[in-house]
């Protein structure tokens, strides 16, 4: 019951610090976007289903977490690299970093899957299937469709950083035309960047795992 109340306590601070963070960016359309984010499972749902954030509450801690990061590496990149505080604003990596996955928003649903025990005796869990049933569109390009049907004002850096926050590991079939759109996106965009290794940096090292 303790365990329950925490776990509660955790993801309503989560969601406050996430409102909050989002809302400072004072961007034209946020609060249609906050407010479809509340009526969505996006604040209970898990990030994966056995991988990073793989637990109820799993995506909006997921994605915070990935906008601290790439806070942290704007700071740390001005540090060097001056003309980056020009070329990358605040309210970017913000908009970027929450939003980046909200195409994982209303694709996971609960069940009950079967495992043997340390016993070899077969018990249930519970855990998750994904649905990629509404609007089969791609990963990054669906979070941006759904922000801009959402009536989001994003710049076009927000827009590469998010529909190839993926990098590599979302590259359709290996497509020679996907490639050429990843390169010269990287080259344009320095925000691009800084999201994809805040994203990869969060899963790998920040993230937590449900192992049950």
């Amino acid at each position: 019951m303790v365990e329950q109340t925490e776990n509660k306590d955790k993801k309503n601070t989560i969601k406050e610090k996430f409102i909050r963070l989002l809302r400072s960016t004072n961007r034209a359309g946020i609060e249609n976007v906050l407010s479809w984010l509340e009526q969505s499972d996006f604040f209970v749902a898990p990030a994966s289903t056995v991988f990073h954030g793989n637990y109820e509450g799993g995506l909006a801690e997921h994605s915070y977490e990935v906008a601290l990061t790439a806070k942290d590496l704007r700071d740390m990149l001005i540090k060097r690299k001056p003309e980056i505080e020009q070329q990358v604003s605040r309210e970017s990596i913000i908009i970027a970093a929450l939003l980046h996955d909200v195409c994982k928003t209303n694709i996971y649903k609960k069940t009950t899957k079967y495992r043997k025990n340390d016993y070899n005796q077969w018990e249930t869990y519970e855990a998750y299937n994904v649905d990629y049933s509404e609007l089969p569109v791609g990963h990054g390009e669906k979070s941006v469709i759904r922000l801009l049907r959402l009536g989001l004002e994003m710049t076009d850096d927000e827009i590469l950083a998010i529909r190839w926050h993926m990098s590599a590991w979302d590259m359709p079939f290996q497509s020679v035309e996907a490639k050429g759109n990843l390169f010269v996106a990287k080259e344009k965009s320095p925000l691009l960047s800084i999201i994809q290794a805040a994203d990869e940096l969060t899963s790998a090292l920040i993230d937590h795992k449900s192992t049950t």
